[in-house]
This record gives structure tokens, C-alpha cells and sequence, in this order.
């Protein structure tokens, strides 16, 4: 009886704590990003809070430049062979702005965690990223044909989006627009920008659209630095990062390369 009690009491405190996740993932977080967001802009962000941000102020970026025809030879011999989920697959939170399949998602990071399988399929891809200083999250982004991404925009301004276009359909246009600033995609050219703004994309060629997708931690003036730091950490143990995932890695068990479940 007593082990029996036991297991009931850790089971009920597990269960409990499950749910404090779920609160402070589904209401508390968001509110602490729209209070902190607010300083961001005015007095804290080490580079500035326009739009679109100029990647050639940061040294790492040029190393990237110099590999990037490596990662579009790596992308499209992974193109030829490899199976790539639907990107609300994997991003459950997407699921209001895409559906179908022809936004495709090729992770190798998802805040911080590692996949081995896309990782080992573009090796040299896998270790430019890790490179990277603040990288968090990195993907191929691959739009089909015709596909478009309706306005939308990120919860906090903590993290800047960086696209290194690596294939663009020149039978028309690819092009992005955030806020009130359009820019056209250039395989090479990379876009940077600040996701907090409304922004939506478009592919209105006849052929696919794939971009180097990453989240970046954004340089912070002290003491928001340190609130960024652990605002992120947040972020990367909330209930959303970590359904994101367990759905990549119930993939990759999917196609049988990941024979073990991790959180």
C-alpha cells in the first residue's frame, strides 16, 4: 500500500508540473515577451531594430559567404534523395498560416538540440552552423511553386531571422515583404531581418524556393543581455520548442533514423 501511494503522490506532483509548464509556456511567457519587446527597440538591442538588419556587421557572416556554394551543393544532392516533412508538421504553431505540402522543412537545429540525421546528410552545412555564435534554430525552408506565406509575425524581438537564399526560380518573383520594406530573393544575397514585424513571403515562379533558415540571438546592451540569455532558455524548454522536437525526432524514427525517443 505505501509503494502504491507512493507512485500515486509522484504521479500527481509529475502531472502538476506538466500543467505549471503548460501555463507558463501558453500564458505566461507570451505576456513577459510583450513587456520586454517593448525596451528592446528604444534602449537595449545592440544592432539596430529596423526592419531588415545588415548581416555584414557581423565577422561570422563573411565565413558564411564563403561556404555558401558548399551548402547549395549539399542541398541539392539531399533534394534528389531525401524525404523532408511538411513544415506544420513539425511546427505545429504554423499550422494557421500554411497547410499542404509545399512548404517542406529540413532541420538540423531546433534551440540548441541537434539532429543527427539531417546533420549528417549535409556534414559541411552542420558544421558552418555550429560556427555560428547565438545560432539557435536552422533549416532548409523549402517553398514550392506558387506557394505563399500570408502576413504574420514573431513574439520577440530577442532573436533576428537571417534567409542565405541557395536555389531562386528566375521565371518570376521571390520576394519578401517586412513591414513596409520589400526585398526580392538572390541565391547568395542573404536577408536578415527583425521577424517581430508583420512579414509575409512569396514564390511566384514555376520552380522551388529554398533558403538557409536561422534564429539568432540578438546582441543586447547590459543588463538585457542577461534577460535575453535567459528569456531564450525559456523559450527553448517551453511546451511549444519542445512538441517542435519530439515531432522531428518522431520523424526521423519515422523513416528509420532515429531509433530511440529524446525530449
Amino acid at each position: 500500500m505505501a509503494v502504491t501511494d507512493a507512485t500515486t503522490v509522484n504521479t500527481g506532483r509529475s502531472t502538476r508540473a506538466i500543467q505549471r509548464l503548460h501555463l507558463i509556456g501558453l500564458h505566461i511567457l507570451p505576456l513577459i515577451f510583450k513587456l520586454t519587446d517593448l525596451l528592446v527597440p528604444r534602449r537595449f538591442s545592440g544592432v539596430e531594430t529596423t526592419p531588415f538588419i545588415d548581416p555584414e556587421q557581423f565577422s561570422w557572416h563573411q565565413n558564411v559567404m564563403a561556404q555558401w556554394p558548399m551548402v547549395q551543393a549539399e542541398l541539392k544532392a539531399l533534394l534528389d534523395t531525401d524525404t523532408i516533412p511538411n513544415h506544420q508538421d513539425i511546427v505545429e504553431t504554423a499550422r494557421p498560416i500554411t497547410s499542404g505540402n509545399n512548404w517542406l522543412s529540413h532541420f538540423f537545429f531546433i534551440y540548441g538540440r541537434r539532429f543527427d540525421k539531417q546533420c549528417n546528410e549535409c556534414p559541411g552545412t552542420a558544421r558552418l552552423l555550429q560556427e555560428i555564435p547565438g545560432m539557435k534554430t536552422a533549416f532548409f525552408s523549402i517553398l514550392s511553386a506558387g506557394k505563399r506565406i500570408p502576413p504574420h509575425r514573431g513574439p520577440y524581438r530577442g532573436v533576428m531571422r537571417y534567409h542565405l537564399p541557395l536555389l531562386v526560380p528566375q521565371d518570376g518573383h521571390c520576394g519578401i515583404r517586412v513591414g513596409d520594406q520589400v526585398a526580392t530573393f538572390e541565391e547568395g544575397v542573404v536577408l536578415m531581418f527583425d521577424d517581430t514585424y508583420e512579414h509575409e513571403v512569396w514564390n511566384d515562379t514555376s520552380g522551388t524556393r529554398v533558403v538557409l533558415f536561422l534564429d539568432i540571438k540578438r546582441p543586447m546592451k547590459f543588463p538585457f543581455n542577461i534577460v535575453n540569455s535567459v528569456l531564450i532558455t525559456l523559450i527553448g524548454w517551453s511546451p511549444t520548442v519542445r512538441k517542435m522536437r519530439k515531432n522531428q525526432a518522431a520523424w526521423d524514427r519515422k523513416v528509420g533514423n532515429e531509433p530511440h525517443p529524446q525530449n
